[in-house]
């Protein structure tokens, strides 16, 4: 086990000792960090999408913060605001809760849409703009951002723009029996989370983020990619399909991918595993589509049925 699979799997590890039966979605947010990509996780209350970003962020030793949306939050809740000083006759900006390496935005579709866009710049460009100034953010920084399926009453879609930002999007689901049972007996007494201690630095992190971007691509596997994401601008079914972001974003989480398994190349299963997780988020059914029942998941597996998988080998 080479050193960089050696710090995934501590960080894993780590998180399962809270988060029980759900490795598989720890390991995708992991792959979504090591990518540098923000992330979206989507489910119905009380499956732990909160408690899974908490063991997340205290397996690092990194700064975090939690911004609750509301319809009443306003931008500046989120990014800072300048003050005028009366006695220094100057604005001193006061940093938001974005300016932390982890961010978790909970229940994001919450908030209204002028707030939600206040966000863009800060996903994309990693910076603040106030008052004619710009504030760069502290490296690495991620919003791990959730909501909820659901209920529809007091909620704003995330615009198409925003949701394009999430590198990928990850859904929990209710747990098995048997690790639910294991959740009650974990958590009767005491909450275990309050015990996790950093397994990982930040240096570790922005290792991994370095050797992610190092894994090598053959051009077979950047065409693969290109035509899994163009299938999705020309189905019959579906309305808005993958954009150039999204076929970057396929790129670097089949590179984590590898990464995570030991390898220093991408191999086709590396990106047809990633397919779903990068693009769900990202396409938007035709009204028809919508209204048959169709799956984005089941268009997925339709156009890479449809596309020829190359052969890429370790020595080629």
């Amino acid at each position: 086990m080479n050193h960089n699979v050696e710090i995934v799997e501590k960080i894993i590890n780590n998180v399962g000792k809270v988060i029980i039966g759900k490795r598989q979605n720890v390991y995708e947010i992991v792959k979504g960090m090591i990518a540098g990509g923000h992330i979206l996780i989507e489910d119905v209350p009380g499956v732990g999408k909160t408690t899974l970003i908490k063991a997340i962020k205290q397996s690092f030793d990194l700064s975090y913060s939690r911004i609750q949306f509301t319809p009443d939050l306003l931008p500046s809740d989120i990014t800072g605001i300048s003050i005028y000083n009366s006695s220094t006759g100057t604005f001193i900006f006061n940093k938001g809760p974005v300016f932390s390496n982890i961010v978790l935005a909970d229940e994001i579709n919450r908030t209204s849409p002028k707030t939600q866009s206040a966000l863009l710049e800060v996903m994309e460009e990693m910076q603040v703009s106030e008052g004619g100034k710009t504030y760069e953010l502290e490296k690495p920084f991620f919003i791990m951002a959730t909501e909820n399926p659901i209920e529809y009453e007091g909620t704003f879609s995330l615009p198409e723009a925003q949701l394009d930002r999430f590198i990928i999007k990850v859904h929990m689901g209710y747990p098995i029996n048997r690790d639910e049972a294991e959740i009650l007996r974990l958590y009767r007494k005491d909450n275990p989370l309050e015990e996790l201690t950093p397994v990982a630095t930040k240096a570790d992190l922005e290792n991994l983020q370095r050797a992610v971007k190092e894994i090598k691509v053959k051009d077979d596997i950047n065409k693969f990619i290109v035509k899994i994401v163009d299938g999705t601008r020309n189905h019959r079914d579906i309305f808005l399909g993958g954009s150039t972001r999204a076929s970057l974003a396929l790129l670097r989480i089949s590179q984590a991918t590898a990464l995570i398994e030991g390898r220093d190349y991408v191999i086709p299963e590396d990106v047809k595993s990633s397919v779903k997780l990068v693009l769900n988020h990202r396409i938007i059914l035709t009204n028809s589509a919508t209204a048959r029942g169709v799956k984005v998941e089941d268009i997925l597996d339709e156009i890479l049925s449809m596309i020829i998988v190359p052969k890429v080998r370790e020595n080629d």
